[in-house]
């Protein structure tokens, strides 16, 4: 059964190695027959939540910007996978602003129900995939319908083209596929 997919990453550069990562999931969940959207934030313009909790009654948020229309078609997804570069042991400034926006998603009937996230760094340690997953999981509790299915993480990739040849593609292709 085919799947509404979106892919949201979140690296500035847009071949960076997360947003490869992102790329080759994004094959393999079409190659698989899946609908997939592939949205970089490379050159959206998301401003920081003001906390102000208009979006808790009115549904949706207070700014109006390229966050609304994200927003939207992660809540009318099957399934979201997010992909981030990882910077101080967490994901990036740029997909925590946007998750910070995801905020009407929380009192709303949001369809996704599987998440992955793909995450590279410079440093390959079990620490750091440690503290990335706890800083995402902060998002993921607030979300009860849906649960992280499973993610990827690629270490030793601090430059532009490490990634390149790296098995952490075929897996994310597979993962994407494996839907």
């Amino acid at each position: 059964m085919s799947k509404k997919v979106v892919i949201v990453s979140s690296s500035y550069r847009t071949n960076g190695n997360s947003a490869k990562l992102a790329k080759e999931f994004y094959k393999g969940a079409v190659d698989a027959g899946n609908e997939v959207e592939f949205i970089s934030l490379h050159d959206k313009k998301i401003a920081f939540c003001r906390g102000c909790l208009y979006c808790q009654q009115a549904k949706k948020c207070a700014i109006s910007d390229d966050a609304d229309m994200i927003r939207e078609k992660i809540q009318n997804a099957d399934v979201v996978v997010f992909a981030t570069p990882v910077y101080y042991y967490g994901i990036s400034g740029q997909l925590k602003t946007l998750l910070d926006r995801c905020n009407p998603l929380y009192a709303s009937d949001y369809k996704f129900r599987d998440v992955y996230l793909l995450f590279t760094a410079a440093e390959d340690s079990e620490e750091l995939v440690q503290r990335t997953l706890l800083n995402f999981d902060g998002w993921m509790v607030c979300f009860p319908n849906a649960g992280l299915k499973s993610y990827v993480f690629c270490g030793n990739v601090g430059g532009i083209g490490d990634i390149d040849g790296n098995p952490k593609l075929q897996e994310a292709y597979n993962m994407g596929h494996d839907l």
